[in-house]
């Protein structure tokens, strides 16, 4: 590991900044609000209830996280291996086209023992072969990253579009004329059971809990693992060490692309149990920030996942208390984006400047290079 990232993993400001940036937003938030003849404390009142206001409310905050935590996880993998994947979006909404064809055309032929596997499994291969594309040519072609994502999600909205306009829309759609674009509701044999009803929480808690413990375990403590986090930390000394760094980006990006779609197939499999348009819009993104606030670490994700999960959740019950328009639900949200991100900037080049100071970076890279040699063996 060189110097600059070991001063972010061990510096105590970088586990705080996120805190401090999230409590920044709310406090332009509140200006905002009193902007509009507004009482912050009252909204923000409202917006705790609405999150934790009774058992229910508590589940659909549950709910909105598990979807965060399977992106954020993704992130996590794709950062940590040098790779920065802006294509959760597109890639939960591959997972979750992929997921709903198998599901209404054979899906409902299988019993719920080999459907409910076989669902996952089909969208977590979607997801990753669509992250797959721009970790190939990142890898090989060195075509930035960050421009493939972003238009991989162009054409994966474009194509739920299509899909949900002819091939996949719900046959009764069109017997009645109305065209609604969204598909037949999946078989029963696909659904991931209701824990908790009224509220929809489901049995994807338990799978995207799994998922967290698994990646942690993954990267900390696998020699793949071990190489991926080599690729991200120092290419060079990777490279020395022999491992194949085009190898290791193409698969950060397959498996945070996996994650994704796995994030998209349980949201159809236990929340709407049919494709929607505007389904799950916005959660690709919102699990990006999730990962920087949980520090890039599976197991940080989970309490992150669920903060921003809260936040979702209240803000819907704040808009409704006080009457702000959506637009307003918005701008907070984004504030919270804007301080998190901003945060792990700033830490970041506090790194930069420290290493700096210490005269250490060459160095660094030397040691790296022969204690990546010598644990990558």
């Amino acid at each position: 590991m060189n110097l600059r990232k070991s001063l972010i993993e061990r510096d105590p400001v970088a586990i705080l900044a996120p805190v401090v940036a999230v409590a920044l937003a709310l406090v332009v938030g509140a200006g905002i609000l009193l902007a509009l003849g507004k009482d912050p404390m009252e909204a923000y009142g409202s917006m705790l209830k609405g999150a934790f206001g009774d058992a229910n409310r508590l589940n659909n905050t549950i709910t909105r996280a598990i979807p965060l935590l399977l992106v954020a996880i993704g992130i996590c993998i794709s950062f940590r291996g040098g790779v920065i994947n802006i294509g959760a979006e597109g890639q939960l909404f591959i997972g979750a086209v992929a997921v709903t064809a198998f599901s209404v055309t054979v899906g409902g032929s299988l019993p719920a023992i080999l459907a409910v596997p076989l669902a996952l499994l089909v969208g977590f291969s979607a997801g990753a072969a669509w992250g797959a594309i721009p970790g190939y040519l990142k890898a090989y072609f060195d075509v930035n990253e960050i421009l493939s994502t972003v238009m991989m999600n162009q054409i994966a909205t474009q194509m739920l579009l299509l899909l949900l306009s002819g091939p996949l829309i719900d046959p009764r759609e069109i017997q009645l004329g109305t065209r609604i674009p969204q598909s037949a509701q999946l078989p029963e044999s696909v659904w991931l059971g209701r824990l908790a009803p009224p509220s929809r929480l489901h049995t994807g808690v338990f799978i995207a809990l799994l998922a967290a413990v698994v990646v942690y375990l993954l990267l900390w403590r696998t020699p793949l693992g071990y190489r991926v986090r080599a690729v991200g930390q120092n290419k060079d000394a990777a490279r020395y060490a022999g491992i194949s760094v085009p190898l290791y980006m193409v698969l950060s990006l397959t498996l945070s692309g996996g994650l994704a779609g796995l994030a998209g197939t349980v949201e159809v499999m236990g929340v709407t149990r049919r494709m929607v348009e505007g389904f799950a819009v916005g959660y690709g993104f919102s699990g990006i920030v999730v990962a920087l606030f949980g520090r890039l670490h599976p197991l940080g994700a989970i309490p992150s996942a669920f903060f921003f999960g809260a936040l979702l959740t209240g803000a819907e019950q704040m808009q409704r208390t006080i009457q702000v328009p959506s637009a307003t639900m918005i701008a907070l949200q984004g504030l919270v984006v804007i301080f998190v991100v901003s945060s792990d900037v700033w830490v970041r080049r506090r790194a930069v400047r420290r290493a700096a100071r210490l005269g250490s970076e060459s160095p660094a890279v030397e040691l790296s290079m022969e204690t990546v040699a010598a644990e990558a063996k």
